[in-house]
């Protein structure tokens, strides 16, 4: 299984699993669709938007285990 981490880009995040955007959008990360994000690493975007790029990442890696 993929685990995802903090310089993944959110284009490479999304290709592991499209779901991963809800999570992403529940964390209050609202700009998945933009160009610029596709390039920023979650560390980056996370920052961008004034969000703990740690708690995100527990948030999607135990979305995927979840999943299964």
């Amino acid at each position: 299984m993929v685990q995802i981490t903090k310089d993944m880009t959110i284009g490479e995040i999304l290709g592991v699993d499209f779901d991963l955007a809800g999570v992403l959008m529940e964390g209050g990360m609202h700009c998945i669709g933009c160009p610029a994000s596709q390039g920023e690493s979650l560390e980056e975007a996370a920052m961008v938007h004034g969000i703990d790029p740690d708690l995100l990442l527990v948030k999607l890696n135990t979305f995927l285990q979840e999943k299964g």
